[in-house]
């Protein structure tokens, strides 16, 4: 090896004509004895940059100067030939390859015919063959199979074959030839089939064409992904449609870790038009059966789109308990959990509006807060109904006016919760007392030691303060003594006869009809009394606490503090 014309940055004379492809200034270089041998930096030599260049003409000179280097006969010049023509770069390329890596089909066929070892593999595992396929040069494919390329070698630290690229880069014609040679069902490291990179990457026909060669529709991944989840995952209609049309299973299991399956994909990512096809094809024991996962899950954080379709197509908004599976126990809970900068996303509010049930945790994120917009929205789309027309089972008049009366047990978690969360009573009190919620419910000893003055006296305008419980009159007398509450003025030992008659009307009519409907308007007294009826006379309390903790922190407080007690 000659590397007397070399330097660091520079290539020999010959290999600088044959990258020119001046085939005349080659042959006469040669002549004067220049070296076809000399390698720059890279380890390449003439040849490497005739073939790389295209140039057949400077390829067959060189080969011949190499051939006749230091040979005596023919033999030995075929020998020198052969062991020249497979010279490696550093980084391990012959000039079969360049040229391959490039389309020089001319060159490819003369460096064939010089005996180019035609599987030679580079530093990085690839092959004139794989490189010929990259590079979409389906001639050169053509030439290199029908002179025995080894078909389904693996290369690449991904161990792809030459069908996995040859689909990856969407050469559809190469994809033709190689389904006739190749393993259809090849596998990379991660078990992965060249139609799994179909549907990965949207390579519809590419698809098509492994489909109909009889490509398996369902085959899994090693973390048991199929094509049809990683399509829908990705959001490719077409290839979705094509799977499902040949068979693909929408109901197979692509996780070991939980029952993921392709609707999952497509609800989380947000694909509406992939959705709605496997809506119509995935088994609904998904939505509400044990040891399932609903699409309302995933689809909560951030596609409010996938949820609003989902329970438009009649997912229950309360889905399963996913606790032990998710750590979650519905979707709302959900919903709640991961905004925390604002009250509610768009999907708690669909999930509110079509009747999601309401638990202790999403009390917790409804009352122990300073906001009340969440209250809000829950009320807009639920009534609380008198306590002693709840039972287990909703009946129909539980809906009314387009909203959905709470059910038994929500009423006993609002108590529970509001009980726990006084410190916020100045927020959340008007509007429930307003919403029609029975006063009395709250009239308990903790809402007594712990309320704020102004709070204690905006619950104790709406009921008849002079017949409270003894011990909630001790309460009273002490707080007073210690100057923690201060009574309003008109909280006279017997309240006014006013009062008392708005009572009894509240009584007869129910705190629910009264508050939230104009049923006031139909008695038959003065229009002035009806403010009056309905108490907005109270003075409302004012929040004045310091800013809260995060959400999260509140929830824990409420978990180590609260005994649950049913007060309904």
């Amino acid at each position: 090896m000659d590397f007397t014309e070399c330097y660091r940055d520079t290539v020999s004379s010959v290999a600088a004509a044959a990258r020119a492809g001046c085939k005349e200034r080659v042959r006469r270089l040669i002549r004067r004895g220049f070296s076809v041998d000399s390698r720059d930096n890279r380890g390449w030599n003439a040849l490497h940059e005739a073939a790389a260049a295209g140039s057949k003409d400077c390829v067959r000179e060189i080969l011949s100067a190499a051939g006749k280097k230091g040979s005596t006969t023919t033999q030995d010049s075929s020998r020198g030939c052969r062991a020249y023509v497979d010279t490696l770069t550093h980084e391990g390329e012959t000039a079969c390859y360049l040229a391959a890596q490039r389309g020089h089909l001319a060159v490819v066929r003369l460096l064939l015919k010089a005996h180019a070892n035609i599987n030679q593999p580079t530093n990085d595992l690839s092959c004139p063959l794989y490189a010929a396929v990259d590079g979409g040069h389906k001639e050169v494919v053509d030439l290199l199979i029908s002179r025995g390329a080894e078909v389904n070698g693996t290369h690449t630290a991904s161990c792809w074959t030459c069908l996995h690229q040859a689909v990856y880069k969407g050469h559809t014609e190469i994809v033709r030839k190689l389904i006739t040679v190749c393993h259809l069902e090849a596998l990379d490291d991660h078990k992965i089939t060249p139609l799994f990179l179909a549907a990965e990457y949207g390579q519809l026909e590419c698809l098509e064409i492994l489909v109909n060669a009889g490509a398996n529709v369902n085959a899994q991944a090693d973390d048991l992904a199929t094509p049809l989840l990683i399509a829908s995952q990705e959001g490719h209609e077409g290839c979705v449609h094509v799977l499902l049309d040949h068979g693909a299973d929408p109901n197979l299991a692509c996780s070991s870790d939980w029952p993921q399956l392709p609707i999952h994909a497509a609800a989380e990512f947000g694909h509406c038009r992939i959705l709605e096809r496997l809506i119509a094809v995935t088994d609904r024991v998904c939505d509400r059966g044990v040891g399932m996962v609903s699409p309302l899950y995933v689809a909560v954080r951030e596609q409010s789109n996938s949820v609003e379709l989902l329970l438009r197509e009649g997912y229950s908004p309360d889905a399963q308990d996913c606790t032990d599976i998710l750590g979650i126990r519905s979707p709302l809970s959900f919903a709640l959990l991961v905004i925390s900068y604002e009250p509610y996303s768009e999907s708690a509010r669909l999930l509110i509006a079509a009747g999601a049930s309401l638990s202790e945790m999403e009390w917790i994120h409804v009352l122990a807060t300073e906001r009340t917009d969440l209250l809000q929205l829950i009320l807009k789309h639920r009534w609380i109904p008198r306590p002693e027309s709840l039972s287990s089972t909703p009946s129909r008049g539980d809906w009314t006016e387009g909203r959905t009366a709470l059910k038994l047990q929500e009423l006993r978690e609002l108590v529970c919760v509001a009980l726990g969360q006084v410190r916020f009573a100045a927020c959340w009190l008007p509007l429930l007392l307003k919403a029609g919620l029975e006063p009395s419910l709250l009239l308990q000893p903790k809402m007594m030691e712990e309320a704020d003055s102004e709070v204690l006296n905006y619950l104790l305008g709406f009921v008849n303060w002079s017949i409270l419980s003894l011990p909630l009159k001790h309460i009273l007398d002490r707080r007073q003594a210690e100057k923690t509450w201060a009574s309003w003025p008109n909280f006279e030992p017997v309240p006014s006869l006013s009062h008392l008659c708005r009572l009894q009307v509240r009584e007869v009519l129910g705190s629910d009809v009264l508050m939230r409907t104009d049923a006031v308007q139909q008695l038959p007294v003065p229009s002035q009394l009806h403010s009056y009826l309905q108490f907005r006379d109270i003075q409302e309390p004012t929040y004045t606490h310091s800013p809260s903790p995060p959400m999260s922190e509140r929830i824990d407080g409420y978990r180590r503090t609260h005994r649950h007690s049913h007060v309904v």
